[in-house]
């Protein structure tokens, strides 16, 4: 068995209408970013990128997207990620660009970095309330934020420490 070291890039689908983020799908996110480093560093760097590259989460609602990709040529896909400028879903184009918020060398890394991210976010919502029943809410929000221990299945594990069989 060989060990694939691969590294996971946070990112976040920013727009200006949120309810495009809702009609989003993982494989127009793949094409959109295969397609930006196809743009960018040509078939080297889309050779190099596709070996290992999936998406493997995204939350629509919160515009939440987790990239895979082998450690030697993540760079290069964190390079080319300022340039997709719309994602392409049921015929329809949606203008957006997606923010990078971690590079982590697990799921777990970037789990516990989204906590905190989010944990940030919600702390400077607190800070703009304009009346008492918002705070209640966003408080609510903030003691809910921790992460559980869940048990994974046998499928998920390879996932979790980076090893892949082949």
């Amino acid at each position: 068995m060989v060990r694939f070291k691969n590294r996971y890039v946070l990112c976040e689908v920013v727009s200006e209408d949120p309810r495009c983020r809702q009609c989003i799908e993982d494989r127009a996110v793949g094409l959109a970013v295969r397609d930006a480093i196809g743009r960018v560093h040509g078939d080297y760097g889309l050779a190099c990128c596709s070996i290992s590259f999936t998406v493997k989460y995204l939350n629509a609602y919160t515009g939440t997207v987790l990239l895979r990709c082998r450690k030697d040529s993540y760079r290069l896909l964190c390079s080319a990620l300022p340039f997709v400028r719309q994602l392409e879903s049921r015929n329809q184009r949606y203008p957006c660009f997606l923010n990078t918020l971690h590079v982590g060398g697990t799921i777990r890394t970037c789990q516990k970095f989204l906590i905190q991210y989010n944990r940030r976010q919600l702390l400077m919502l607190l800070q703009n309330c304009t009346n008492e029943e918002e705070r209640r809410c966003i408080q609510k929000s903030l003691l809910s934020c921790s992460l559980t221990e869940e048990q994974t299945q046998s499928g998920d594990e390879e996932d979790d420490d980076g090893t892949e069989t082949d």
